[in-house]
């Protein structure tokens, strides 16, 4: 996967920020074009130097804008937000903003709320749940004996190279699912196909397809850290940060210089106030990555934990 999936969380760097437009646009994949119309839209303040929350808001605004969000809901929502909660100045940054649909949804104190409305997302609870298995079902007939497909490697390698060739060159990512299906109808278990068909549909959140997909891709190859890596990150997505750390580390587990798995791994300690352990991971991030663009922000958070633990 390219570039860190970066967290709402606010680094505390100074508003002059560290990095220059252009770093900006090349680290994220936007075009100048549209970074300067975001700030005349009044989504992100205007400035020629950007700071770690900036980095999260856009990369949130950006991921809200490939869902198709328009930009006037995304205004609204954060209007919305600034008036109904305290000492919340950019949303966008220091907030974990998900998607609802078309709604735009936000994590605050262990719940989910509607950005614009503020009306609380609920979830099953257990007695619900368990109150829906008590309901007589009727049971499912036995299932047919059938005989496994043949694979076809020459044919599944074909339209899984087919897939990646027309990802990156940019066409309509129905054409790119299509390859990847027909690659995965040569050989249902090609764990590079699954895992980037799942990756396009966790993209278009259709999330629990593209976790089936994952879940598949490691029970073809369970040495195969990037499924993992990806199941983190749909776990990480949906908030369920037990899961998300688990499959990290099982990343690592299977390749110790997993940089990008270090990385979410440090991110996603911040969130959990876990700080010695986020200052650990961290730290073996920098030591498999210490030159790139992300190495610079990874060391300005690094040198933040460490100045908050030696100042208590």
């Amino acid at each position: 996967m390219s570039g860190k999936p970066l967290t709402a969380m606010d680094a505390g760097l100074p508003p002059s920020g560290a990095w220059k437009r252009e770093d900006v646009c090349r680290m994220l994949s936007i075009s100048a074009r549209q970074l300067a119309a975001w700030e005349k839209q009044g989504l992100l303040a205007r400035g020629d130097g950007f700071g770690f929350p900036d980095l999260v808001a856009l990369k949130t605004l950006k991921r809200l804008r490939e869902l198709k969000i328009p930009v006037k809901k995304i205004k609204d929502a954060v209007t919305s937000l600034k008036l109904r909660l305290e000492d919340i100045d950019q949303p966008l940054a220091q907030l974990r903003v998900t998607t609802e649909g078309r709604r735009i949804a936000v994590h605050v104190s262990g719940s989910r709320m509607e950005a614009e409305s503020g009306q609380l997302l609920f979830d099953f609870g257990e007695r619900e749940i368990e109150t829906l298995r008590a309901f007589p079902m009727k049971p499912p007939p036995p299932p047919a004996v059938a005989t496994p497909p043949a694979i076809d490697e020459e044919t599944a390698e074909f339209w899984f190279q087919r897939g990646l060739a027309l990802e990156e060159t940019g066409a309509p990512v129905e054409a790119a699912i299509e390859a990847y299906s027909k690659s995965l109808e040569a050989n249902p278990v090609a764990p590079g196909a699954l895992v980037n068909l799942g990756t396009i549909l966790f993209r278009q959140q259709k999330y629990r397809k593209a976790k089936e997909l994952y879940a598949r891709a490691v029970e073809a190859d369970p040495t195969y850290p990037l499924a993992h890596f990806n199941l983190g990150n749909l776990a990480d997505e949906q908030g369920d940060f037990d899961a998300a750390r688990k499959h990290y580390l099982e990343a690592v587990r299977l390749n110790p210089q997993y940089a990008d798995a270090y990385f979410n791994l440090a991110l996603l300690c911040e969130r959990t106030n876990e700080v010695l352990q986020a200052i650990r991971y961290w730290s073996a991030y920098l030591k498999l990555d210490a030159t790139s663009s992300w190495a610079r922000a990874a060391k300005k958070q690094l040198d933040k934990l460490k100045q908050s633990v030696r100042s208590k």
